[in-house]
């Protein structure tokens, strides 16, 4: 049996349309077929600029999925055919979403709440991860806040900044600083975002498109006289915005970023300021104990509506319309616009 898939062959080549065999689970897996795929920036910049180091090709891209069971793998328990589930693929054995089923382990998923769409689930699984391992995982991975996601886990009195509030990750982290108790969350992003931005959690918006980014350590000190001990760091392009984010920051203070290797600057240690870096995989050390208690834990927190799903844009022509909509990616959040781009790869022409 085949099915459609999305592949890139070589290192920087356009993306081929191609019939590819449909996998076949192995044990402690689950065949999917997948009814949402999210796209993400770095499927952009893998395609078009190989970014990723040590990426084999051929290779199916797509890191956010959500699908229905179709069969079981050896020894997998707790699941049946016909479950809805989301999670990230496996894009070391091509097992990406931009394909119309693959193969997944069990360690890697959760199930989808009755009242979660699939488009909705799929907004979930990179984006969610970039925010929730530096944020709750135990220090050294990330600041601790609660690494496990214990409901009485409060911090309320501090205050903490989300740089990028509007984007995908950073509406997670608006709403796992609200689950963790801070009693002021300040965002960087654009003011038509305001709304929906305080309806999620943030206690104050910071207008980017007004206020310089080089001036928001001053803007700060007109929103709050308390001293910013967290900062998050969503959007992570350019150099100056990791340090303008540190420059708000408290001594003593933690900014987890989306970034995967920040660089440390040079008065940290004396400052008592510690800097978190990601690599949003819940496959490798040392991320894989809180990944499978992420995992564990994810379904309650939508279904209790701690965790709202990102606004979804869908894309036309499932698979088919990627590689027209990746390049709105070149444009960082502006050519998003506070939204998360969603398809259906069962709509393939």
């Amino acid at each position: 049996m085949s099915q459609k898939a999305l592949v890139v062959e070589t290192a920087k080549t356009p993306f081929v349309l191609k019939s590819v065999p449909i996998p076949k689970p192995g044990p402690g897996e689950l065949l999917v077929k997948i009814m949402a795929t999210g796209l993400n920036p770095v499927d952009h910049f893998v395609q078009a600029y190989d970014l990723l180091p040590n990426v084999k090709y051929p290779i199916i891209l797509g890191c956010d999925a959500a699908g229905t069971v179709e069969e079981l793998g050896e020894g997998v328990q707790g699941y049946t055919k016909g479950d809805r589930v989301f999670f990230v693929p496996d894009l070391g054995a091509s097992s990406g979403g931009f394909q119309q089923y693959t193969a997944i382990s069990v360690d890697h998923l959760a199930k989808i709440p009755s009242r979660i769409s699939f488009e909705e689930a799929a907004s979930l699984p990179l984006t969610f991860c970039t925010a929730v391992i530096p944020l709750l995982a135990a220090n050294p991975v990330g600041a601790g806040l609660n690494p496990t996601f214990d409901p009485n886990v409060s911090f309320k009195g501090d205050s903490a900044l989300v740089i990028g509030g509007s984007s995908s990750v950073g509406q997670y982290a608006i709403q796992l600083l609200k689950y963790v108790g801070y009693s002021e969350i300040i965002t960087y992003a654009s003011a038509k975002h305001s709304d929906y931005l305080k309806s999620i959690g943030a206690t104050h918006v910071i207008d980017r498109t007004t206020v310089a980014l080089s001036a928001l350590p001053d803007t700060i000190k007109t929103v709050t006289s308390s001293p910013i001990k967290l900062v998050y760091v969503a959007f992570v392009q350019a150099p100056e915005i990791m340090e303008v984010g540190y420059s708000c920051l408290a001594h003593g203070g933690q900014m987890p970023t989306a970034h995967p290797a920040p660089t440390k600057p040079e008065d940290a240690e004396a400052t008592g300021r510690k800097i978190y870096g990601v690599y949003a995989s819940t496959r490798i050390e040392p991320n894989i104990e809180f990944g499978n208690l992420m995992w564990k834990n994810i379904s309650k927190l939508l279904e209790d509506g701690v965790i709202k799903p990102n606004r979804i844009e869908h894309v036309p022509n499932g698979l088919a319309g990627i590689a027209g909509t990746l390049p709105r990616f070149e444009g960082g959040s502006a050519g998003i616009n506070g939204m998360k781009l969603v398809l259906n790869p069962q709509e393939t022409p």
